[in-house]
């Protein structure tokens, strides 16, 4: 197949109005280290990187495979394969080039003169995006701070208008400071600023998290690839109407809201941003005060797209960034969930149901859109929390509405009997409530554990 056909093939429609983009995905023939989504097929990768620029209203007028024996230094492709883009860009008069890898400040340098165009790689995009759909104050900060650490990577001695010395005193820089200098100097102090409001949100959320044990609520974080269904699973349990649309990073601010568990006990839930193969680093460090909420989460509910071509490769890339978060040794607090049960026709469901049996520890299989399953994953998420809960058998007088009330907002009400002007009641405690129950509820006694319940694949 000659490159104008392979060209066309791979030629998506034009559904923005935004400034007409080309996407170039470059294909390594080694797996080059740090690069997480290396395993995933050129096809998914193509239709990611797609997606991510869609995701910015770019009019993607064109997509490709570029293959690649070896990265070159000076412009990361071929010469011969520059020079077939730069055509195509001439021809089709493409604004814009989105490179799907990593480009340092030479190589995209090269590019754009090469191309005659403005080049974004893989990093830029992934922070325009974010800086875009940022809505809160704390999000904006995040984002600008790893925008301001790429672009300081960017500032190279390559324009001659920073090439010029300027001289004057104080923050107008030293004499001899050329204005290079001083640019990085003026995003180094803001950097510096920016961080340490962001340690001040760390403590603030530390400090709500302390008081959240108090109550005590256990947590439950979402986790999952982008555009994996977690904020239609987020709504389906909390009954919110956080923003769930079919695109990549629909949602980059945190949410939390009250969910009740079938026995009655209360849990906060937590929506995260979602994950995506090759996340730049400066995200994950910006983020880690959001994600701070994930580790210290008593539940994680891993969402996978199970309908997606590449959900394996999708989850191996959530658990290596779950491990750089350091919950990668926590597997005992991770359930994994099979979502968008609904996209799958019935050969597909039996192929599943076939692949849950074999596993050892079965994910739950849902679809977040129709609800169904989510019976049995409130039920797995509630017998998960309560591993190392006790059950006790307490009497309580029937007229003891304030006693029964507490009851229900702090334990897990498993029986209740009434005898006439009493109560007799088994409820589940966690661990670190079982004195705080026998202290207000007198003649309180240790029951015996139920078994646990398994759900049902």
């Amino acid at each position: 197949m000659d490159r104008a056909q392979e060209t066309a093939d791979n030629r998506a429609p034009a559904v923005a109005v935004g400034p007409r983009a080309l996407v170039v995905c470059p294909l390594l023939a080694q797996k080059q280290p740090g690069r997480t989504g290396a395993c995933r097929s050129p096809e998914a990768r193509r239709d990611e990187a797609v997606g991510l620029a869609r995701a910015i209203d770019l009019c993607v007028v064109g997509a490709e495979t570029a293959p690649v024996g070896a990265i070159r230094p000076a412009s990361y492709l071929g010469k011969g394969k520059v020079e077939s883009i730069a055509e195509e860009v001439k021809s089709d008069a493409v604004d814009l080039v989105v490179m799907d890898c990593a480009l340092s400040p030479v190589q995209q340098r090269n590019l754009e003169k090469a191309f005659q165009c403005k080049v974004i790689d893989r990093t830029g995009l992934i922070l325009e995006i974010f800086g875009k759909r940022a809505r809160t104050a704390e999000g904006a900060l995040q984002v600008e701070l790893a925008h301001l650490a790429y672009q300081r990577s960017r500032l190279v001695r390559s324009w001659t208008h920073l090439e010029r010395q300027r001289g004057g005193f104080g923050f107008l820089g030293g004499p001899g400071e050329t204005q290079i200098e001083t640019d990085r100097r003026l995003i180094s102090e803001r950097m510096v600023r920016i961080e340490r409001e962001l340690e001040s949100v760390k403590r603030r959320r530390a400090l709500q998290r302390a008081s959240r044990s108090a109550v005590p609520y256990p947590t439950i974080a979402l986790v999952g690839y982008t555009n994996a269904g977690k904020s239609t699973l987020f709504n389906r349990l909390t009954r919110a109407e956080v923003t769930a649309a079919d695109m990549l990073f629909a949602t980059l601010d945190p949410t939390m809201r009250l969910i009740r568990l079938p026995h009655g006990a209360s849990a906060i839930l937590s929506d995260t941003v979602g994950f995506i193969s090759d996340l730049p680093t400066t995200l994950i460090s910006a983020f880690r005060a959001t994600l701070e909420e994930v580790r210290a989460a008593d539940v994680i509910l891993h969402v996978r797209d199970i309908s997606h071509a590449d959900s394996d490769s999708q989850s191996h890339d959530v658990e290596a960034i779950l491990a750089e978060l350091g919950v990668g040794d926590g597997r005992e607090r991770i359930i994994e969930v099979w979502n968008k049960l609904d996209r799958l026709d019935p050969e597909q469901r039996a192929a599943l149901a076939h692949e849950q049996e074999g596993r050892k520890v079965a994910p739950l299989a849902i679809s977040a859109l129709t609800g169904e399953g989510i019976d049995r994953l409130l039920a797995a998420v509630e017998d998960r929390l309560a591993q190392g809960s006790s059950l006790l058998e307490l009497t309580l007088e029937a007229a003891d509405g304030p006693g029964l009330h507490w009851l229900y907002e702090h334990a897990e009400v498993m029986k209740r009997c009434d005898r006439g002007e009493q109560l007799e009641l088994t409820v589940r405690v966690r661990a670190d409530q079982v004195e705080r129950v026998k202290r207000r509820f007198h003649g309180t006694r240790s029951g015996p554990m139920a078994p646990e319940r398994r759900p049902p694949n």
